[in-house]
């Protein structure tokens, strides 16, 4: 009689690199619901550690830009909104990879399993937040790779790659947090020109952000409790640091004070950059 040899069982780090590694961004979106669904059904069980890449799978649209050479977009009419809804698109495809990355990188840190639970979660979210944005673009006529766009937050975000609490802060707490800022405005103006359902999906990208940074920054205090940091003059060291333009408001107050950010964090703030002292 033979004796059949179990496969060994995918880990959560060797998920994440799978995720990180799908090039189609429609099939990177699938794939990480699939994999988020066995990570809470207990199917992927251990966190696991593995090499991850500097650089995710990427479709061969849409042309990646420096952000100095994107082109001015389109703000008004049909145009303008496929230009808009491409961008965030984009946007969300990024947060899949960095979400992703989070939940694989740093494995070799003393976290709770909830951190895992947590940036598992936040990936099935934006995948599912691209695949909306994309059925959208689809209903305009349009699909995501049609324009160009820019790698500027992967880029950003990979400068923190070296360290846990650098990443928290930057990314969870700058990158989205500023979603929660620009969000509202754009609901408006699509409200305004009558596209009732992209503002659907926005206002559901939107409610789902506070979450997203709720986490970034419950676990960036973890980190700095764990070193001995304080959390506030921490973090504008941090956007000292990685960040290359200025922190500027309107900040959504309501919504970041939600996620657990008080005004603390960021009010009278002013990143000060090379030559502002004149």
């Amino acid at each position: 009689m033979t004796t059949q040899t179990a496969l060994p069982r995918l880990t959560l780090a060797e998920a994440a690199k799978r995720a990180l590694l799908t090039a189609d961004a429609t099939e990177k979106a699938n794939v990480t619901a699939e994999l988020a669904a066995m990570w809470r059904s207990g199917e992927i069980s251990e966190i696991g550690e593995t090499d991850l890449p500097d650089r995710p799978g990427r479709p061969a649209t849409p042309e990646l830009m420096a952000p100095r050479h994107m082109p001015k977009r389109s703000k008004s009419g049909l145009k303008g909104r496929i230009s808009l809804l491409h961008a965030l698109a984009h946007i969300e495809l990024n947060a899949i990879d960095l979400a992703w990355d989070l939940a694989g990188r740093f494995t070799h840190e003393n976290l709770p399993r909830e951190f895992y639970d947590a940036w598992v979660q936040v990936a099935d979210d934006e995948a599912r937040h691209f695949k909306m944005l994309n059925k959208r673009l689809g209903e305009l006529g349009a699909t995501y790779g049609d324009l160009p766009a820019h790698d500027g937050l992967w880029e950003t975000s990979m400068d923190t790659a070296y360290d846990l609490l650098a990443r928290l802060a930057v990314v969870p707490m700058v990158f989205e947090a500023r979603g929660l800022d620009a969000t509202p405005p754009t609901i408006e103006r699509l409200l305004a020109h009558g596209d009732t359902e992209s503002a659907r999906i926005l206002k559901i990208i939107a409610h789902d952000e506070i979450s997203h940074v709720a986490a970034g920054r419950k676990y960036y205090e973890m980190a700095c409790d764990q070193r001995g940091l304080p959390y506030y003059t921490t973090w504008h060291a941090m956007l000292r640091k990685h960040l290359r333009g200025p922190l500027k408001p309107p900040f959504n107050d309501k919504a970041r004070y939600e996620a657990g950010m008080p005004p603390d964090y960021y009010q009278d703030y002013v990143l000060e950059l090379p030559g502002d002292e004149e």
